[in-house]
């Protein structure tokens, strides 16, 4: 997930161009797209198995009805704070207080995810090198990012979206034209499940254990509203989200279909992506090498984007009273010193993590950010009828987007390496709740 600054949140004094629904629909595909599904997919896949293409649609169907309903209320009120505005005023200050800090958390562990997987992918060509170096590496390079915040760098967001499009096109055209017989394949090369059993190796178990991975692909829709108030037709809205969800969905799932037929299930690992396991066996020494490097340098740019995400949600906290004020202050160049630090403290969490255990980190992190977004997705759908007049079909699709992240939710819970992260999800929630009941106290006895 990527959440590029726009020129005008910076600071300032330009006019911001307005953006067409389309422009808008491809700036999400590239905001959405992320090593956590170059990457995390491969997770999903080795609890499911093909029936991870299901978790997929599902996971396409529950992003749908989160992002009308963010896109719904967007239309009609176009604010900075998107989903937690909207939140603080269905419920009142604790909710905009949980919604932004629970948002801060996730994407400080989306940033912490995606420094472990870029970390493993790098040892593709050093595999001795510890995770920590990398991780220690990129972190350093993402912060000097967040420092300078050239303007070059923020161009360049776009070129890293349509890399990561491309990594996954790349891969497709690839993988058909092995099946024609090209690069020493052959169309009897793909397997197709014949069984249930085939199709569900796992059980239904499998399949709902990977549903969070499915939706955590996804994650990242929630800059389609931060950005609906730089549409020209704010009635677009709604049109720009679906053509969005469309396009992931068609290459999502074709690249899934594409992956499980190709390869056994029994070589897919956390360690490296789907993509590259499903096409190791074939005449494509070139395609691992530049098929990682596309990743590598498409998800340093989604790092990168979740470091000013979460340093930029700390001082608008700050500036609406619900985190210290100091965290607000600016120092030369822009630069917010103590949110910064903030930021750094949480990356240096997760290398430390990465160090202390290297072979798990990356799927308790994963797992972790992915919940944390789809507790702020519930937000969002609780929120809807308290901000526009929902219908009776606003309500049902309401209820069924609630029952599919609450699966997915559970399904981290009955899946013994998914369930650490779960707990890391609610420890954060509880750290915001417990602090949310000190301010309440404190503001009783003044």
């Amino acid at each position: 997930m990527e959440i590029p600054a726009s020129a005008g949140d910076r600071g300032g004094k330009k006019k911001e161009n307005k953006l067409a629904w389309w422009q808008l629909s491809l700036i999400g595909v590239g905001c959405i797209i992320g090593t956590g599904y170059f990457l995390g997919s491969g997770i999903g896949i080795k609890m499911a198995g093909p029936s991870v293409i299901v978790s997929f649609i599902l996971a396409a169907i529950g992003t749908l009805i989160v992002s009308d309903a963010l896109m719904k209320m967007a239309a009609k009120d176009p604010q900075k704070g998107s989903f937690r505005s909207y939140a603080k005023k269905a419920f009142g200050k604790w909710a905009g207080f949980s919604s932004g800090w629970v948002y801060w958390f996730s994407e400080m562990l989306i940033t912490g995810s995606q420094l472990t997987a870029l970390s493993i992918l790098s040892r593709f060509w050093f595999p001795n090198v510890p995770l920590w170096i990398f991780a220690s590496g990129y972190a350093i390079l993402g912060i000097l990012v967040v420092v300078i915040g050239t303007k070059g760098f923020e161009r360049a967001q776009n070129i890293f979206a349509i890399i990561k499009v491309a990594a996954i096109l790349m891969f497709i055209v690839l993988a058909i034209a092995v099946l024609i017989g090209l690069f020493g394949g052959s169309s009897m090369d793909f397997t197709v499940p014949k069984k249930v059993n085939e199709f569900f190796p796992n059980g239904m178990m499998g399949l709902w254990s990977s549903l969070i991975y499915g939706f955590y692909a996804f994650g990242g829709i929630e800059i389609m509203g931060i950005m609906t108030p730089r549409l020209r037709k704010k009635e677009d809205a709604r049109k720009s989200g679906a053509y969005m969800l469309f396009i992931l969905t068609a290459i999502y799932l074709a690249s899934m279909v594409l992956a499980t037929g190709l390869v056994s299930l029994d070589k897919f690992s956390s360690e490296e992506s789907p993509f590259v396991s499903a096409l190791k066996k074939y005449n494509l020494d070139f395609f691992p090498h530049l098929f990682n490097g596309a990743i590598i340098i498409a998800g340093f740019s989604t790092m990168a984007a979740s470091l000013f995400a979460v340093t930029s949600m700390v001082v608008t906290l700050s500036e609406d009273g619900d985190a210290p004020k100091f965290f607000s202050k600016k120092s030369w160049g822009k630069v917010p010193p103590y949110a910064l630090s903030l930021t750094i403290c949480g990356i240096i969490t997760s290398i430390i993590l990465s160090f202390l255990m290297p072979d798990s980190v990356y799927e308790y992190i994963t797992t972790g950010a992915g919940l944390m977004l789809l507790y702020n997705w519930m937000f969002i759908l609780v929120s809807l009828p308290k901000i526009i007049e929902a219908t009776g079909f606003d309500h049902l699709k309401r209820f069924i987007g609630m029952g599919l992240i609450l699966l997915a939710v559970s399904g981290t819970v009955i899946q013994d390496s998914s369930r650490p992260g779960f707990f890391v999800s609610i420890l954060f929630v509880v750290l915001v709740l417990l602090v949310l009941l000190v301010m309440h106290f404190k503001n009783k006895e003044n």
